[in-house]
């Protein structure tokens, strides 16, 4: 591998795969643990999941796994946690996303995810915050994700390659999370390039075309999850109502205020989730 390229996943050349399962293998040398049978990724307002659902019995710095990178984004964590859940089950929790508008390509944003199915993981639990287009959504109100509208003008999938999306958010995972928590809504995601937040004008296209909520991240991973054979749960923390619905402006701010409120109770809801998977 040329010198210039500081992460394997950077050469065009690279399987990915084989990235995949080389930081699979370390993560399992690491964490002494040789297979995940659940993989997390917590989003901004999710994180406190991850002391609920066990015990954890390692850390590991990302960026001591091959083909991560720290993140980008405050409040991200930047670990890679094994966790024993109470029925014998093992977790990952990923603390180290890489967002699509990082620019460093969907190998990297998708990493994660097939390091995760690499490692043993069959159930892929994706979070995020974002913003809600439904107005009877308030902050801090969790949602299932029943389906999702990808506009990065992007994917996974490199080749002829050609996945069925159809049930990409499992059904039953979401009647799982709502024989638990009854009062779950859900709705269609909608994922946007970024970094900057949508115009009124793009929420009200998403809206027309079928969207309720709108972020930046969950879709590419949940195409790559779904490749890898993986069964995958989506959940947003409506942080905000989306631009144009909200009538003040915009900031990241405000979601990480909504996310620090609401994270008690969401990670008790998830840790509920989780235990019953």
């Amino acid at each position: 591998m040329p010198d210039s390229f500081q992460n394997p996943l950077d050469d065009p050349a690279t399987d990915p795969f084989a990235v995949a399962k080389q930081a699979a293998e370390q993560l399992a040398e690491k964490t002494g643990v040789d297979r995940h049978d659940i993989a997390l990724t917590l989003g901004s307002g999710w994180g406190r999941a991850a002391d609920l659902i066990g015990e954890t019995t390692a850390t590991v710095p990302a960026t001591e796994i091959v083909g991560f990178g720290a993140p980008a984004l405050a409040g991200h964590v930047g670990t890679l946690r094994s966790v024993l859940l109470p029925s014998g089950k093992r977790a990952l929790v990923i603390g180290a996303r890489t967002h699509y508008y990082e620019g460093h390509g969907v190998r990297r944003v998708v990493h994660s995810v097939r390091t995760a199915a690499a490692a043993g993981a069959t159930t892929m639990v994706l979070t995020n915050g974002a913003g809600g287009i439904k107005e009877t959504w308030k902050p801090g109100t969790p949602v299932l994700i029943s389906d999702h509208i990808n506009l990065t003008a992007d994917s996974p999938l490199e080749g002829a390659t050609f996945i069925d999306l159809t049930d990409l958010y499992s059904s039953r995972l979401r009647e799982l999370a709502k024989s638990i928590e009854p009062s779950l809504d859900e709705g269609v995601y909608t994922q946007f390039r970024g970094p900057h937040y949508e115009t009124p004008a793009e929420v009200q296209m998403a809206k027309t075309i079928g969207g309720h909520i709108v972020g930046m991240s969950t879709a590419l991973e949940a195409i790559a999850a779904r490749q890898a054979g993986m069964e995958i749960l989506g959940m947003s923390l409506i942080t905000n109502l989306a631009a144009g619905i909200q009538k003040t402006p915009l900031s990241h701010q405000e979601v990480i205020d909504a996310g620090r409120e609401a994270e008690p109770v969401i990670s008790a809801l998830l840790a509920k989730i989780v235990g019953a998977l």
